[in-house]
């Protein structure tokens, strides 16, 4: 019963917090929370909530983060939305901890290419660009017990802005993971992501100046606009998946895995998707997903991703006795409505 009541207090916060809501669409900030720099994920349609492990499960659910043993190093970039001059880089690493423990940290960030500063006065640019900075930085710990249940938790500070204006806050993710069967085969997970503080732009930006209503005086007045608070875009992941393994000793090193995932948005309409992995021997890894939203209509924008999602990764072992220690090559792409879909490329090291 102390490995079910996570799941219960889980699951009645993510009721509260996250129910889908077109009418609220387009009213939260920090995107960068939603978007994903991981491959092998991304291959999935980020749609792995209930068998992600390691690094990955930091973006996915934090409980899956004890599920990989060792270190492990991830490095990712993703061309956002080819042709808009968007990219994604992220770093992450993770560390196995004595009796079922792991911590890790991660970073990503966003690069937005060159984008001129116009004013009211030069409105076909100064010359110079925008410094443009948007990142956000997380620290894990998932703990597994036994080997069937596992709980995790983020912090992750966000931080987004200009040299003259910016904003800061704090999210917090929260995700169990559970396992069964003679194999492991059967997988279900819940994650709650992106539960935080408001966070509000501030700085020298917002400053304007006016002349003096007093005509006695004949200096100007500097003012400070307010700007108005946003919340950051919580979701709500409920996912199972489950491997189908082969018994001939022949076809032993298949395996397939199929997965489905249910995603509730705070600030869009919820989604739904399904996902299939096959892999050969743990070294050839191929993906496919399709996402799709719930209860779509013509009065409500249309999604960014059309739906289908793939991907590929060759891992190659350091040794042959030793399979588990492996550097992995990692790709995925996703079809957009507009621009020319995101790529996903990525260099992980399992030690």
């Amino acid at each position: 019963m102390n490995k079910i009541y996570p799941l219960l207090v889980l699951l009645l916060t993510s009721g509260v917090l996250c129910a889908g809501n077109p009418d609220r669409q387009g009213e939260a900030g920090a995107a960068q929370l939603l978007m994903n720099p991981w491959a092998p994920s991304a291959g999935l349609h980020s749609l792995n909530t209930s068998s992600v492990m390691g690094v990955e499960a930091m973006r996915i659910n934090p409980a899956g983060l004890s599920r990989a043993s060792g270190t492990n190093v991830m490095l990712g970039y993703a061309n956002y939305l080819s042709g808009s001059d968007i990219s994604m880089q992220a770093i992450g690493v993770s560390s196995s901890l004595k009796g079922g423990g792991a911590i890790g940290i991660s970073l990503h960030s966003l690069s937005f290419g060159d984008v001129p500063v116009t004013t009211t006065n030069i409105p076909e640019g100064t010359g110079a660009n925008l410094d443009l900075a948007f990142l956000n930085i997380g620290l894990t710990y998932s703990y597994t017990f036994e080997q069937k249940v596992s709980v995790g938790v983020t912090l992750r500070g966000v931080s987004e802005g200009t040299s003259d204006v910016s904003a800061f806050g704090f999210a917090i993710d929260a995700g169990i993971q559970y396992i069964t069967g003679e194999a492991d085969e059967f997988k279900f997970g819940v994650s709650l992501r992106n539960v935080g503080s408001r966070m509000r732009y501030a700085g020298q930006g917002l400053a304007t100046t006016s002349e003096n209503p007093d005509p006695r005086s004949d200096y100007a007045l500097t003012f400070n606009q307010r700007a108005v608070g946003f919340e950051m875009p919580s979701i709500l992941n409920i996912g199972a998946s489950y491997d189908f393994l082969t018994a001939s000793e022949a076809l032993r090193d298949h395996r397939v895995t199929v997965m489905g995932n249910f995603t509730a948005n705070s600030f869009s309409r919820d989604q739904l998707g399904g996902a299939a992995e096959y892999a050969f021997r743990e070294q050839f890894v191929a993906r496919v997903g399709y996402r799709t939203d719930v209860d779509t209509d013509e009065l409500t924008e249309a999604p960014l991703y059309e739906g289908l999602s793939a991907g590929a990764s060759v891992r190659v072992p350091f040794s042959k006795a030793d399979r588990s220690k492996m550097v992995s090559f990692d790709y995925a792409f996703r079809s957009t409505r507009i621009y020319g879909g995101t790529h996903n490329v990525g260099l992980s090291l399992a030690l």
